[in-house]
Order: structure tokens, then sequence, then C-alpha cells
């Protein structure tokens, strides 16, 4: 008993030092891994960067905030960067004497200080670097100011009669810079770099604005009083050479529309010479704009009359065939319905047709008239001649539509009678047939079916009979006809094969009529039915009593009657 008791007790000192070396090889990570973070805080390169500071001009803003940081960072290396060391010092001596509880509340004191001078690091960094970017950013954009500062102070002295009465609010624009040009030398010798930089994001606007005005200010003027005014006398010159070429362009009315450009142009001027440009550009744009649409519709009215000229006569000629062509047609359709008889659309397309040419005709004359008075724009003149060019050949297209229908006429009643010539000739062999197979007679039902499709035939031949004919009547009932003849001739198939197994069946069951009782009183029954013309009860007995002494012997006469029938 006394030895397990021993046992378990070496068992769970060697499970105690197991977790104790477990807890303490974590506490050695987190400690050397807050060593890291601290080597890592103590080699910001914040000396660096204030050194950098140092060659700028240490005075005012610069210097006092020069001063500020490299306290804060002597604070941090000197006074909180020895207590984080200590402090790591107490963690591995309270881990080594397996104290964790103490060892994690120092882990966390040092985290918190870690915490706070990486913060406070970072912030001297951050703020070293917004100075110094100041200082490059300022520098780098002034430089650029200046010259071009100084390349628009030159260009408006030197080609002050391009900018007109813009150059006094122009050389007033400029002067209100120099000032704010001296400001920023001053904030910068005075070590007020933050400030400069607000004045310099000011200035760079306000300069830039500038400086575009005296780029686009003598474009615009050449724009309003050279460009502008000289497109509007090659534009009217073009107008009246095509006038006195005969063009009317009353509807464009371009000459207004000049004249409120002109008046306009002196509105612009007076707002350039108050560097409203932006205004000026976007109208000028504009105005450019519509004196290029002014040259396309020109353009259009030379094309219009181009097409005029070129398509009047063969439009004219393709309307005169148009009206040959409809009068034949209507002629012709008044012809053909002495014979025929039309529906009532169709009876009414030769003068919905004529009615239609005659518009077109009046139209295309006043259209004439109006090409040779010369007193409409061609380019309306153009979409009239090309309406009535579209019509006309969609009616020309209706009536040769029309025309084949008529033609068809003649040709489906040919068609029907040979039909109707060719169901008379089935009826007739079919009835034939009927009469000349060896049978006991033709069932009613038959002979019914016979006399019906007779029926409809003659209805056919007495509708090729009527004056005028009435094609589409013939045809349905044609139809009508034709399906009759063709269930006819089918059933009088089918019954001849039917009475032709009917013998045979019972031929071939008559050599067991002797032995067997029951196949003979069938086979009698068939015989009977026979007799008295009833097919179908007379091959259903006879194909019983066959089948039930010998099975599957219907199958191979059915296949026997139908090669030979």
């Amino acid at each position: 008993m006394t030895l397990k008791y021993l046992i378990i007790g070496i068992i769970v000192l060697i499970a105690l030092i197991t977790i104790a070396f477990i807890i303490r090889r974590k506490h050695t990570a987190i400690i050397e891994k807050l060593e890291v973070e601290k080597m890592q805080i103590q080699h910001k390169p914040i000396l660096e960067e204030l050194t950098k500071v140092k060659q700028l001009n240490m005075n005012g803003e610069t210097e006092e905030r020069f001063e500020k940081w490299r306290g804060s960072w002597t604070e941090v290396m000197d006074v909180h960067m020895p207590a984080i060391d200590n402090l790591l010092f107490d963690a591995e001596e309270a881990v080594d004497r397996l104290r964790f509880g103490k060892a994690t509340k120092i882990e966390e004191d040092i985290k918190e200080k870690i915490a706070f001078c990486d913060k406070e690091m970072n912030r001297i960094l951050d703020e070293l670097a917004e100075l110094i970017g100041s200082e490059e950013a300022n520098r780098t954009e002034m430089e650029g100011l200046n010259e071009q500062f100084k390349a628009a102070r030159k260009n408006l002295l030197a080609h002050q009669h391009s900018f007109g009465n813009a150059v006094g609010p122009l050389e007033e624009r400029l002067g209100q810079i120099h000032p704010k040009l001296e400001e920023y030398d001053e904030l910068t010798a005075s070590g007020n770099y933050l400030k400069a930089r607000e004045a310099v994001l000011g200035l760079s606007s306000e300069a830039r604005s500038t400086f575009r005005l005296i780029e686009d200010v003598p474009v615009l003027l050449s724009e309003i009083q050279s460009k502008i005014p000289q497109a509007i006398r090659e534009l009217k010159s073009g107008i009246r050479e095509m006038e006195e070429q005969h063009y009317y362009l009353g509807h464009l009315r371009i000459d207004s529309r000049l004249s409120g450009m002109e008046d306009e142009l002196e509105v612009l001027k007076a707002k350039l010479e108050i560097l409203e440009a932006d205004e000026v550009k976007e109208r000028i744009g504009a105005i450019n704009e519509e004196i290029n649409g002014f040259y396309d519709q020109l353009e259009a009215e030379v094309y219009a009359r181009k097409y005029v000229e070129e398509n009047e006569i063969p439009v004219g000629e393709r309307l005169a065939d148009l009206g040959d062509f409809t009068r034949n047609t209507a002629d012709e359709a008044r012809f053909v319905q002495q014979n025929y008889r039309l529906s009532d659309q169709d009876a009414a397309v030769p003068d919905a047709a004529l009615e239609q040419l005659q518009k077109l005709e009046k139209q295309f004359m006043l259209l004439s008239d109006r090409i040779e008075q010369g007193q409409s724009a061609y380019s309306i003149l153009q979409e009239e001649l090309q309406a009535i060019a579209a019509e006309s050949e969609s009616l020309m297209q209706e009536q040769g539509d029309y025309a084949e229908r008529l033609k068809r006429l003649r040709v489906d009643e040919v068609k029907a009678r040979e039909q109707l010539d060719e169901l008379v000739r089935i009826l007739q062999n079919t009835d034939r047939r009927l009469y000349r197979a060896n049978t006991p007679g033709i069932p009613e039902e038959m002979d019914a079916r016979l006399e019906e499709a007779e029926e409809q035939l003659f209805v056919v031949t007495r509708n090729l009979q009527d004056l005028p004919l009435n094609v589409a009547l013939v045809n349905a009932n044609l139809e009508k006809a034709g399906q009759c003849v063709r269930e006819v001739e089918e059933k009088a198939i089918e019954m001849l094969e039917n009475v032709e197994l009917i013998e045979r069946l019972i031929q071939y069951g008559n050599r067991y009529r002797a032995t067997n009782p029951a196949v003979n009183d069938q086979l009698a029954e068939a015989e009977e039915a026979f007799n008295q013309c009833r097919y179908g009860k007379a091959l259903e007995d006879a194909a019983a009593a066959v089948e039930s002494v010998e099975p599957g012997a219907i199958r191979k006469i059915e296949v026997l009657v139908k090669e030979e029938v």
C-alpha cells in the first residue's frame, strides 16, 4: 500500500514539473518577444530625422517643435527604456522562481509601456515627416510657380496687344500674386514651414488660375476678333454663291443666326475683358459647333440637289411604268372577273391601286413644278422624291403579286379539273373492283360510302360549271371529295382482304371439322355470316375457330393474303 502511494506521488510530481516547464517556456517566449519589440522602438530613425531638421532654418516654429521632439525622444530613451529593461529583468527572475502570477503582471506592465513608447516615437516620426515633407514640397512647387510667374509676366509685357483690354485685369491678378511669393519667403526664413505650406496651397490654386487665363485669353480673343468673324464671312460668301446657283436656303435661317452670333461676339469680348474666360470658352466652342453645323446643312443641300437632278427623271419613268402596269392589271382583273369569282379583298385591289397611283402621279407633278420653280429646299425635295420612289416601288410589288394571283386562278382551275378526273378514276376503279370481286355481295355501309363519294365529286363538278368560277370554293370542296374517295378506296381494299382471309381461314379449318365439333360449329357460323355479307363477324368466328386448334395460323394466312391481294 505504501509503494502504491509512493508511485502516485511520483507521478503527480512529474506532472507538476512538466506543467511548470511548459508554463515557464510560455513566459520565456513572451519575454523574448517583448525584448524584440523594445529593441525595435530603440532603433527607430528619429535621431537621423532630427539631424535633417537641423539643416532647416532653426527659427520660430521649427526651433520650438525641434526642442519638443528632442525632449520627447530623450524621455523615451533615458527614462522609459531603462524602466522597461528593469521590468524585463524582474519578469525573468519571477519566471526562474516559478512565480508565474507575478511574471504575468509584470509582462502586462511592460506591454503598456512599450505601447506608449511606440506610439510616442511614431508620433514624433509622423510630425518630422510632415515638416520635412512640407519643406520639400514647398521648395519644389515654389520653384515651379516662380518660373511660371516670370514666364507669365514676360508674356504679358511682351504681347500686350494680343490680350486687348484684358491686360489691366491680368496685370492686377499678377500683382496680387507677388506679395504672396514674398510672404512664403518670409515664413520659410523664419522656420514656419507648415504655415508656409498653407500659403503655398492657397497661392498655387490662385496662381495657376491666373497663368491659365494668360494662356487662354489670347486664344479666345483671337477666336472672337479673327477666326469666328472670318468663318462667318466665308459662310455668308458661300451662301451667296449657292443662292446665285439657285439654291433655296431660306428655311435654314442662317443669315439671322449669323447676325446673332456677331452680336454675341461683342458680348463675349466684354466678358473676356473682365476675365470670365470659362464662360467665354464654353460659348465659343458652341458657336464653332453651330458654324460647322451650318456647313453640314449646306453640304446636305448640295448632295440633295445632286440626288434630285439624278433621280427626278428615273422616278418619273418608273412611275409611268407603274401607271401602265397598274391600269393593265385593273383591265386584266375586270376580264378575269367575268370567268372567276374574286374575294372581296382581291376585288377591291384594282380600285385602291388606281387611287393610290393617281395620288402618286399628282404628288410627282407638284414636285416637278416645285423643282422647276426653284423656290423649295433641295433637302425637302429629296425627302419627297424618296418617299414617292419608295411608295411607287411598294405599289409595283403589290401589283406584281396581284397579277400573279390572277394568273394562278386559271392554273388552279386546270389543276382542280385534273385532280377531279383522278378522283373519278379512283372511285370508278374501286367500284369496279368491288363488283368484280368473288363475294356474296357488298355491305350496305360500303354502298353508302360509294354514294357519298359520288355526291362529293358531283358537287365539285357542278362548282366547276359555275360562271364566274369560285376557285376557292372549288378547292375547298375538292379537298373534301378527295378525303372521302381515299377513305372509300382504303375501306374497299380492307374489305376485299378480309373476304379473302375469311375464305382461306374456312378452307384451312375444314381439315378439323370432322374431328372437332366445336370448330365445325364456329366455321358454320362464319359461313352463315359470310353469306349475309357480315364480313366482320365472319372473320371473327373463322379466326377464333382456327386459332383454337392451331395458335398462330391466322398470322401466316394474313401474310399470304396481303401478298396476293
